[in-house]
């Protein structure tokens, strides 16, 4: 132990290991301490588990990226663990009307104290509605809307709401106000929403009936660029979690789905079309970002008459040539179900690898490839909703029943743990495990 390394090289040593490892080593010396507490180490650990992340923002508390790893990691036992007990159920009354859109709005889950775990959802009643989830208490809704809230999008980390009502009115709502921050009214039907945050501040995309990308500053709602991706009407606006790449696609047959680079959307230039690439896959449904290789996309699509359902799953990249620059798609895999599966209307993605999806009452795993890794059938009922983030996989079923499924990380793919079932007896409105 005399002899020392030089800082780099031990870094480049630290890098390879996990967190586990990392703690014990930083035991070894004052010296291997302080480079086993580096930031980009953790930070690393961090965005490898949890895909982009900022620990400011996503746990209250958490003052370097090693707190944030402790903290989440202690968070993820804690759920593990749980038992139907540990759960609340409470049922929203009043004349809220039919809720529909739901979004995630802010904390950590109730083993953080320092802030509450808050959703925001719209009712037919044309209201916005923000709930305190641990309490199961209604903490603010907004004042009756001229016209049907149609789309909602959050931004947790800066407390915001979003909402496009029927005749393209675009809100910013300040939910620890309950103020509206700003408003817009677009001359086209909005038809699909993203907020995300980047270095150089949250932004709003907005996809139209008549093709149009709406990038758009937040709060104030200025315009930054517009650009006409397609001839129909934009359905599908993802966001890449390192906030990279723009995933834009429509629901019509004739469209082919549109990789944007960011970059060239939030910084225009004057007389030259943003840097995009046509993916060659037509009436595309559904499309996720793979939280840990954020290159990565996979698509849902439908082919031929039969309506056959298919996944295909691709890496994107940049190359310069001549002094320009290319975005190229490389096929990973792909696969169709067969023609006698009921085509799914959700789906999900884990670590780039792994595809979940509904056909009917059952919640498939499979692999990229269409192997298939797991099947559920804890539904009685058609499956109507499915949510899917790096710990958690939630369905619904038309009865009104929930599940919950865990992540869990062994072996060459990750695999589903069932956790819960949540559901209705008759007309008892008291949850049943």
């Amino acid at each position: 132990m005399e002899g020392r390394l030089p800082d780099e090289v031990l870094f480049r040593i630290f890098s390879f290991l996990d967190a586990s490892s990392l703690l014990h080593v930083a035991q070894v010396n004052k010296y291997w301490n302080k480079v086993a507490e580096s930031e980009p180490l953790w930070r690393n650990l961090c965005r490898r588990k949890w895909s982009f992340c900022t620990f400011s923002h996503r746990c209250p508390g958490a003052q370097t990226w090693k707190q944030y790893f402790l903290k989440q990691t202690r968070q993820e036992r804690w759920m593990a663990s749980a038992k139907p007990e540990n759960f609340v159920y409470k049922a929203a009354v009043g004349n809220l009307g039919i809720l529909g859109p739901m979004a995630y709005l802010s904390g950590s889950g109730p083993t953080m104290d320092e802030e509450k775990s808050i959703i925001c959802t719209v009712s037919s009643k044309r209201m916005l509605f923000a709930w305190d989830v641990q309490e199961g208490t209604m903490i603010w809704s907004s004042p009756v809307q001229q016209s049907s809230i149609m789309h909602l999008a959050t931004l947790p980390q800066m407390h915001l709401a979003f909402t496009v009502d029927l005749k393209g009115a675009i809100k910013v709502w300040n939910c620890r106000d309950e103020d509206t921050l700003a408003t817009l009214i677009m001359s086209q039907a909005c038809l699909s929403l993203e907020a995300f945050l980047t270095k150089d501040g949250p932004f709003l995309m907005v996809g139209t009936c008549e093709g149009d990308i709406y990038t758009l500053t937040v709060p104030e709602l200025k315009t930054v660029s517009k650009v006409n991706a397609f001839k129909y009407r934009v359905d599908l606006l993802y966001c890449s979690p390192d906030k990279r790449w723009i995933f834009a696609s429509g629901t019509h047959e004739c469209i082919l789905p549109k990789v944007f680079f960011t970059e060239c959307l939030l910084r225009p230039s004057e007389g030259r079309t943003p840097l995009s690439l046509s993916l060659p896959f037509s009436s595309c449904c559904r499309a996720c970002w793979a939280p840990r290789r954020t290159n990565r996309v996979t698509l849902m699509f439908q082919r031929d008459a039969l309506k056959k359902t298919g996944f295909t799953t691709l890496d994107l990249t940049t190359e310069g040539t001549g002094g320009r620059t290319f975005i190229q798609a490389r096929e990973v895999a792909s696969f169709l179900l067969p023609v006698h599966m009921e085509s799914p209307i959700w789906m999900g993605v884990s670590d780039g690898n792994t595809i979940v999806f509904e056909s009917g009452p059952y919640l498939f795993l499979v692999s990229i490839s269409g192997h298939l890794l797991q099947r559920f059938e804890y539904h009685d009922k058609t499956i109507c909703n499915l949510w899917v983030d790096s710990l958690h996989v939630l369905t619904t079923s038309v009865d009104d029943s929930l599940h919950v499924y865990m992540w869990e990380e062994e072996g060459r793919y990750p695999y589903l743990r069932s956790c819960c079932h949540l559901e209705h007896i008759g007309s008892d409105q008291t949850p049943s495990w």
